[in-house]
């Protein structure tokens, strides 16, 4: 689901890191304020699992891959800033040492898996929460990873908009969300129940451990 460097038109990027930057900021003041000694050895842990999970790729059409996000693990263990920010550095990573995703595109990437798919996953697992914990896990992590996937789409989809040669090319991504949005949706709602089984089965373990979540 990463977006790669050159398919974004700079208006689109430099607007999503003038909206990611102060958010960034106040994930550092959560983390800092709220997290003890005990808890960073268990979110690096974790982080570390979920670069693992996004290394993984299925080459999708249209300049985008498919994979495991795993910010629901993070959500759910951490809550929202937390695994926004530990995201963020999952995907500059990706993007730095194997060329998944990319710079100029990683406020997006960020801001449409690592905070509003974290913030979708945390608002449906509360919702349904009084649900059998199974359930209320993978339910809550595949639609955070849909959303993800539906805004990632729209992202890319309106590129199009954002500029064209004097042929009428468009000078950035090509195609328009009737591409994009059964592209990138479809094969994420299959990778969603995936992700969200894994993510029970790991919050499991942790419970066992009597590790708090």
């Amino acid at each position: 689901m990463h977006i790669p460097d050159g398919l974004i038109a700079p208006q689109t990027y430099l607007a999503a890191f003038a909206v990611a930057a102060p958010a960034w900021a106040w994930s550092v003041r959560r983390v800092a304020r709220d997290f003890d000694d005990r808890m960073i050895p268990r979110l690096a842990v974790l982080t570390a699992l979920a670069f693992v999970l996004t290394t993984v790729m299925i080459p999708l059409p249209g300049g985008t891959s498919g994979h495991l996000v795993g910010v629901g693990l993070l959500a759910l263990a951490f809550g929202l800033w937390p695994a926004f920010l530990a995201y963020s550095l999952v995907l500059a990573l990706s993007a730095l040492l194997f060329g998944a995703g990319g710079i100029t595109s990683l406020a997006i990437n960020a801001l449409c898996m690592g905070l509003i798919g974290a913030a979708v996953t945390l608002g449906i697992h509360r919702l349904i929460q009084p649900w059998k914990s199974s359930v209320a896990v993978v339910v809550s992590v595949w639609a955070g990873v849909v959303v993800s996937a539906l805004l990632v789409a729209l992202v890319l989809g309106v590129q199009p908009l954002m500029g064209r040669d004097d042929s009428g090319q468009p000078l950035f991504f090509p195609f328009g969300p009737a591409v994009t949005i059964p592209v990138l949706v479809i094969p994420h709602a299959l990778i969603g129940l995936g992700e969200g089984l894994l993510t029970w089965l790991a919050l499991s373990a942790l419970d066992r451990r009597k590790v708090p979540a």
